[in-house]
């Protein structure tokens, strides 16, 4: 339980309770009200302004009805066997439905030919139009008030959470019938844009709940980014740069016309990468300025002319977020382990979307507008089948690392931001993270064990801000470890998985592996055993089929 005590402690009740302020919290906050039934979302920043969708623009996965066939094999064969159909047409499908509902709420999309063209979004105007719906529709919304930790009942279903407002300096205690986790991935606060809010705090609190996730070796994704601004994570206009070294000799980098995309890594541990988006044609300039003028900022502001001048370039992590691991979900309507809990966007595993790709852009954006509603969905029904006296039950809390509230290991006080530099320095390396060995992985894992060890410590926590940074440096080290656990296990090269000492797809490891614990780790593989579909094809499962070992 968090040790900061204050004489003006809130506390609420709700239904349901949705932990998140991106599109995906947004959307199941909506589709839970639409529901009949009472809903709190508390965000760890203002919902609207904070995260990474709120921070620029973005595609979406949203194709006509006569390109869905050709999406879901594109989509289906990036995944390398791991995606399933089933779940593509799905998020496809309920994208596609969906977004004329944003329409309605006064997003304004562009128009060509008299129709509207709902193919992206400019991130901020977005949110604003998702906020003020949820605030139509009678959402309460908590802003600056991070959630830390879930309540279960005695039977283990989930009963709500507590966390800190910020601003009020106070604890609050949302009592709940269910809970959906829709608050993000993991990028280990790289500061990547936006993405500074998304330091697996869901992934924990499932994880101590008692959930499981799943496909956590996809979770070292790196985007290109200039040097002199290393936050804006753009890759699109790269796509038409070349590359060249210190000295100006040409990199190539390209295969058959297209972008190898383990060139940049690799160039880069050699030395420094420079790029010029001399590719680019007048067709392709106008295009890339208009939909990604946020990645032109850095050039204005340095002056410097992206087309004629070399620039240098590095790579950002970005970990989950674009990655694909996240809390494991069992059913349709994105139910975890725990019952009562719900897993959404970025927070939840994309395997069945992506496999190990990355899922960056498009389709995720798709996945938080679907996952976000069948999500708030399954919710409002599991709250409604518990009674008029849900919150009536019996409940404790699940938190146990970072916030004094679990046996201690050592008495010592842990220094919070020492802990994140810690991981920082295990995560961030291409050497470690990029290019993975079975040494290199154990070498990190037994220094991550030994931060691990430090957070059981009594951390600081003089004020609701020390208790939010105990808490996330806990959230970085258990993520850190559980993404090195397994792709340690998964001994092949499949995606963004890539190990060195094991370079080729065996096509024999066609399972996705879940993982938790929290002092000690496990794996476990779930074998797909519905045959590769070439080419996809449609089927009436309600779930994945796996076999579990």
């Amino acid at each position: 339980m968090l040790t900061v005590h204050s004489e003006n402690e809130l506390q609420l009740s709700a239904d349901v309770l949705v932990i998140g302020g991106g599109p995906a919290a947004a959307w199941a906050a909506w589709a839970a009200a639409s529901q009949g039934v009472k809903v709190i979302i508390v965000d760890k920043g203002f919902l609207g302004t904070s995260g990474a969708a709120a921070a620029s623009g973005n595609g979406i996965m949203a194709p006509s009805p006569e390109n869905w066939e050709k999406v879901l094999s594109e989509r289906y064969r990036i995944g390398k066997n791991l995606a399933n159909s089933r779940w593509i047409e799905r998020v496809i499908k309920k994208t596609w439905l969906s977004l004329p509902l944003v329409e309605s709420w006064g997003y304004r999309f562009p128009k060509e030919d008299g129709e509207s063209v709902r193919q992206s979004y400019y991130g901020p105007e977005y949110m604003r139009v998702l906020r003020k719906n949820l605030l139509r529709v009678g959402v309460q919304i908590l802003d600056q008030s991070p959630a830390l930790e879930l309540l279960l009942a005695d039977d283990g279903s989930v009963a709500g959470a507590r966390g800190v407002q910020r601003q009020h300096h106070r604890t609050y205690t949302v009592r709940a019938g269910a809970v959906v986790l829709a608050n993000g991935g993991c990028a280990f606060l790289s500061k990547a844009l936006g993405c500074n809010t998304n330091t697996g705090d869901g992934l924990l609190m499932a994880v101590e709940a008692g959930g499981e996730l799943s496909s956590m070796e996809a979770s070292n994704h790196y985007a290109i980014s200039t040097t002199f601004n290393a936050t804006v994570t753009r890759g699109v206009p790269f796509g038409w740069a070349s590359y060249s070294d210190e000295a100006g000799n040409d990199l190539g980098g390209y295969i058959n016309g297209r972008r190898d995309p383990s060139f940049l890594p690799k160039a880069l541990l050699k030395g420094p990468v420079y790029a010029r988006l001399d590719r680019a044609t007048p067709e392709v300039k106008a295009v890339i300025e208009k939909s990604h003028f946020i990645a032109f900022l850095p050039y204005t502001k340095a002056g410097i002319d992206p087309y004629t001048e070399r620039v240098p370039v590095t790579l950002v992590l970005e970990g989950t977020v674009r990655g694909t691991g996240g809390i494991r979900i069992v059913n349709d309507d994105c139910a975890t382990k725990v019952p009562g809990l719900y897993a959404a966007g970025d927070a939840a595993s994309r395997e069945f979307l992506a496999g190990l790709a990355s899922g960056g852009g498009g389709p995720n954006a798709a996945w938080a507008i679907s996952t976000g509603q069948w999500a708030g969905e399954g919710a409002a029904n599991f709250a409604k089948s518990l009674g008029a006296h849900a919150n009536e039950r019996v409940a404790r809390p699940a938190g146990q690392v970072g916030l004094g509230s679990s046996p201690s290991h050592t008495s010592e006080t842990f220094d919070s931001e020492a802990i994140v530099r810690g991981v920082q320095a295990e995560m961030f390396p291409l050497e470690k993270n990029y290019l993975r060995s079975e040494q290199g992985l154990l070498d990190s894992l037994a220094k991550l064990e030994k931060l691990w060890e430090q957070v059981q410590g009594n951390p600081k926590q003089d004020s609701v801000r020390d208790v939010e940074f105990s808490r996330r440096a806990a959230a970085l080290t258990a993520v850190a470890r559980w993404a090195y656990f397994s792709a340690l296990h998964r001994t092949e090269t499949r995606s963004e998985h890539i190990r060195v000492d094991y370079p080729e797809t065996d096509p024999n490891q066609r399972y996705y592996q879940a993982t938790g614990g929290l002092d000690k780790l496990w794996v476990r593989r779930d074998w797909i055993t519905d045959a590769p579909a070439t080419p996809p094809v449609q089927t009436t499962q309600t779930t994945p089929t796996v076999s579990k070992l």
